[in-house]
């Protein structure tokens, strides 16, 4: 069983992320969570979100669906024995803007729980900074908010790994 750390996991679309953390998860030796925050809102998300399930089922997961509250997820399932990994924050920052609720605060919680965390935590992230600027109002306030919450993750947890064609770069380690 090796020492995991808590990790912030970044990289675009399809670059090999989440499975990369799935690995770090497995290779811990310990119980894994994987907190899952999409939303089923169109068929093809509905299939995506089956097909997960259905890839965790039998591989020693235990999985919650949360796509708003991941601080409460956070403080009451993270633990000496446990890794959590959370996929992903992109997804939940859409939710919560979505949503309408007050990311300032929402995100302050998330750091607050992160931190407090008793256990380790992989979090999944996309970095969306490195494309073209987007079209809209909405798709440029996203970006911003996207790079402010990713700084301020990688800053709190101990290890960052950037992805890019699903090779691993070490971005920050202990």
């Amino acid at each position: 069983m090796s020492m995991l750390l808590s990790t912030l996991v970044l990289g675009g679309a399809r670059s090999g992320k989440s499975g990369y953390a799935e690995g770090l998860a497995r290779e811990s030796g310990l119980s894994r969570v994987y907190v899952a925050t999409a939303q089923a809102f169109d068929d093809e998300m509905r299939l995506r979100i089956a097909r997960h399930r259905e890839d965790r089922a039998n591989d020693g997961w235990v999985t919650i669906e949360e796509p708003i509250d991941l601080s409460a997820v956070i403080a009451g399932r993270a633990g000496p024995g446990t890794v959590l990994l959370v996929d992903c924050l992109t997804l939940w920052l859409s939710n919560i803007m979505l949503g309408e609720h007050e990311i300032e605060h929402v995100q302050k919680t998330l750091l607050e729980a992160l931190n407090a965390a008793a256990g380790p935590v992989i979090l999944v992230s996309n970095e969306v900074g490195l494309g073209i600027v987007p079209e809209t109002r909405l798709g440029r306030e996203f970006r911003d908010a996207q790079g402010r919450l990713n700084q301020a993750i990688a800053a709190l947890v101990p290890r960052v790994v950037f992805i890019a064609a699903g090779l691993p770069l070490m971005l920050k380690a202990p």
